[in-house]
């Protein structure tokens, strides 16, 4: 009984919920995400995170890592994707990779140890500014707006979507899909997932016949 009510509650556990509790202690007072979060409405504090209330999941809008001793970033730090505000300051942090925010198209505030530079440069935010050990980039930019000529152009049949800090993707226009978007018309999901089950019921067959003759030898 129990799980089943654990596989009833699971779509309603909010996601980032573990990167969390990767450091303990409540949210500090001269974070920028506490700040942030007691200044909007229908959010709540818990742990190190800022939550909205009333959504199913609720959303994660703030992450506050700061005086954490990081030496590196915290592993499950992609389910925060929905952050708004993350703060990494009073960390021992030498590398910030810029692969590390894929996905993180809602950041708007981010706050890094002084020794550090934005992810995406200066050009990928609206504004860049420093006080005390600790660097502020703030207001992401869309990087396909930008009149700069992008390092991965799109495919003909493909439009460009932000997916984070300095970070694109290339989206098919409907109906295209597939490599580079070459191909044309609805993608056959029937024929697909009856040839995905075929296979995968002949590999099953194949692997049980053979491990029922190994049974039987003596």
């Amino acid at each position: 009984m129990a799980a089943f009510l654990m596989f009833l509650l699971l779509p309603w556990c909010a996601s980032g919920a573990a990167v969390c509790r990767h450091c303990p202690g409540p949210l500090h007072n001269s974070s920028v995400v506490a700040r942030y979060c007691t200044s909007q409405a229908g959010t709540k504090s818990e742990g190190r995170c800022c939550w909205e209330q009333g959504t199913r999941p609720e959303r994660l809008l703030g992450l506050d890592l700061s005086n954490c001793s990081l030496n590196s970033l915290p592993p499950g730090l992609d389910e925060a994707t929905t952050t708004i505000v993350l703060d990494l300051t009073e960390n021992p942090l030498t590398l910030l990779p810029n692969s590390s925010f894929l996905g993180f198209t809602e950041l708007r505030i981010l706050a890094v140890p002084l020794a550090l530079k934005c992810p995406g440069g200066n050009s990928a935010w609206e504004e860049v500014t420093t006080n005390g050990s600790s660097r502020f980039c703030q207001g992401q930019k869309n990087p396909c707006n930008s009149s700069e000529e992008l390092a991965w152009p799109c495919p003909e049949n493909a439009a460009c979507a932000p997916d984070g800090p300095g970070l694109v993707q290339c989206l098919c226009k409907s109906p295209f899909h597939g490599y580079k978007c070459l191909r044309e018309g609805t993608f056959p999901m029937l024929l697909f997932c009856g040839i995905l089950g075929a296979v995968t019921l002949s590999v099953s067959l194949l692997l049980w016949g053979t491990q029922r003759r190994k049974a039987k030898t003596p």
